[in-house]
């Protein structure tokens, strides 16, 4: 059963996770706004809906290469933990896995959302507004280098990694419902 933290504890943590959400709010909107001004200058975004689907997938292979992470974080725990070698048979998790486990679920999680927004957002978004996937993805490493490095240190270690990982995604999504889900503009063709 989860400590529950007293009062004092718990308004800390709020205050952790207040003060982490607008350090990632900030970060975040910075690196949009700069990958939504730069990067079509740098790049050509694809225009036709396969070409597109491509380069949502293509990009999103960097976000599975962390649930890959997180998998071998487990894999390598379990293998060194002899309460937690036998896996799932051995009962509930051990402390020396713990850690990892509550990663690789957190971030199977948020990679799930992440590339179906992508994939849905490549397919709505105007052609230069694109690069607001790559801006997500990159984002999206570095929300879960924070996350697990503030793991241990409560929900306010943890949050600014969540919210860096979480908010660009979504950003894409808010920007394309700002524009009233009307067709992408940009030579958006099947």
């Amino acid at each position: 059963m989860p400590r529950k933290l007293p009062q004092r504890e718990f308004e800390s943590e709020r205050g952790q996770i207040r003060k982490a959400a607008v350090q990632s709010t900030a970060l975040c909107i910075v690196a949009m706004v700069a990958g939504y001004a730069l990067l079509p200058n740098l790049f050509q975004f694809p225009e036709t809906i396969a070409d597109r689907l491509a380069f949502a997938v293509q990009a999103d292979i960097f976000v599975l290469v962390w649930v890959l992470f997180g998998v071998g974080l487990v894999w390598r725990g379990r293998r060194h933990s002899p309460a937690d070698i036998n896996g799932a048979l051995s009962g509930p998790l051990g402390p020396r896995i713990a850690v990892e486990a509550a990663f690789l679920q957190n971030t199977l999680e948020q990679a799930v959302l992440a590339v179906g927004l992508h994939l849905a957002l490549a397919t709505l978004l105007p052609r230069n507004a694109l690069s607001l996937i790559v801006v997500s993805v990159v984002l999206f490493g570095l929300g879960r280098a924070t996350f697990l490095h503030g793991y241990q240190k409560g929900a306010g270690g943890r949050a600014f990694g969540m919210i860096t990982t979480t908010l660009p995604t979504f950003a894409g999504l808010c920007h394309r419902f700002g524009s009233r889900l009307r067709p992408a503009s940009g030579g958006v063709r099947s």
